[in-house]
């Protein structure tokens, strides 16, 4: 992740960490293939909609929905998270801002399509998740 975060709000330098960690952890998830993982940083009631349009409601869908994109169409695919921007909407609620960089298994940028995605991560009973988000797939930069 970069050191430059755009922090809008008075975020505690703890939530900072705690919604970053999220984020850290949705992308070792991804890159290790593992969609239980995966679901596992989404709040069990959830709102995803992934690049592909495709809304995936709850946790669970999240990971029926993961568990075969991986070993099949996402098996070759790997990216680095980095957030760009917090922003508080309420009090432990943190929209945030992530720049996916696509990347081959060692973790080395590649030319692809990036990501750009929201999402709105809240503290719960069982930790900092990610109650909603959307994923756009964003062309790969031009190096004209």
């Amino acid at each position: 992740m970069t050191n430059d975060i755009l922090v809008v709000g008075d975020i505690a330098p703890e939530t900072q960490a705690a919604v970053t960690g999220v984020v850290k952890a949705l992308e070792k998830a991804f890159n290790a293939k593992d969609p239980i993982a995966l679901s596992e940083q989404f709040a069990k009631k959830t709102s995803w909609t992934n690049a592909m349009g495709t809304r995936l409601d709850g946790r669970e869908s999240i990971a029926e929905f993961s568990a075969p994109a991986m070993k099949g169409f996402l098996r070759d695919s790997y990216a680095r998270y980095d957030v760009v921007k917090l922003m508080e909407i309420a009090p432990e609620v943190i929209a945030v801002n992530v720049v996916q960089t696509p990347t081959d298994r060692s973790g080395n940028s590649i030319e692809s399509a990036h990501g750009a995605t929201l999402y709105v991560i809240a503290e719960r009973t069982d930790g900092w998740k990610i109650v909603a988000g959307q994923n756009t797939a964003v062309e790969a930069p031009s190096t004209r």
